[in-house]
């Protein structure tokens, strides 16, 4: 039995049957890992979440940003971007058996010494604390406030962790935590806006100096190995052996990266417009 952990899929089906070809992945007896966004941006999304939702008794998967953004389309209360490539899912026919199906889904999962979630873990945050706050969304997720979560979930502030956020806007915080965080400051304070390698240029005269939030050498988890995905720009690049990225692009013309937890081996297929190239 072997465990192993896959990045971010984006609807590249192609470049995962690659992957656990090469890997002589067998269900009956390995289990797939996944670090989410397994829909948005890629050709084949549907065939996607069917594919890993008939292995779902061999799969460990959290929900990323674009699982979430799928299900507040889904829920009506978000407009599809142009980029989108949702509409085979919505317009399906096991549409609901799927969409629920990824409502159960956590946001963090902690299993042979590894802690799997799709963005990070803050600074000021240990595994226990990210655990924790990761169950009050999944717990609302599942709940009929479901809906009203999936509208406000959206939007950049507050920028950081208080104990004394309440309600949806505290909800929204661990959201963009878990999911959609890249640079943040030692204390936690988000930019949302930079993607690439390097941070945006920060306002003349800001002194709040953002760093990847892996970089942080004070951060509570900084013993803990961490799984995670979101940053394709950084091609699985983090120069800290306990954070492991695993989003090296494929929906981008990159590449679908597997990590063995048993080995530390990683295992990659280039891709090419979501489709495997040997």
């Amino acid at each position: 039995m072997a465990t192993y952990a896959v990045g971010d899929i984006q609807g590249c089906l192609q470049p995962l049957k690659c992957l656990l070809k090469r890997v002589d992945f067998n269900p009956d007896r390995d289990v797939l890992w996944s670090v989410g966004d397994i829909v948005n941006r890629g050709p084949k999304c549907l065939k996607t979440l069917r594919f890993l939702y008939d292995m779902r008794d061999n799969l460990v998967m959290v929900l990323g940003n674009h699982d979430l953004h799928l299900l507040a389309v889904a829920a009506g209360v978000r407009t599809p971007s142009p980029s989108d490539t949702l509409g085979k899912i919505l317009a399906a026919p096991d549409r609901d058996k799927l969409l629920n199906w990824l409502t159960h889904r956590p946001l963090l999962h902690y299993e042979h010494g590894y802690t799997m979630v799709h963005a990070g873990i803050p600074p000021q945050w240990s595994v226990e604390d990210a655990m924790r706050y990761a169950w009050e969304v999944e717990e609302v997720l599942q709940s009929p406030d479901c809906v009203e979560f999936l509208r406000t979930m959206y939007g950049n502030e507050p920028a950081v962790w208080s104990d004394d956020l309440t309600g949806m806007v505290r909800l929204r915080v661990i959201t963009n935590y878990l999911t959609r965080m890249r640079y943040c400051t030692k204390k936690g304070v988000l930019d949302l806006v930079s993607k690439g390698p390097s941070p945006n240029p920060q306002p003349e005269g800001d002194s709040k100096k953002v760093s990847p939030w892996f970089s942080h050498k004070e951060r509570k988890s900084a013993n803990e190995r961490i799984i995670f995905g979101h940053w394709a720009s950084i091609e699985g690049h983090t120069d800290s052996p306990n954070s492991i990225a695993l989003d090296t692009g494929c929906v981008w013309g990159g590449a679908m990266t597997l990590f063995n937890l048993d080995t530390g081996e990683l295992t990659s297929c280039r891709c090419k417009g979501g489709r495997a190239r040997e």
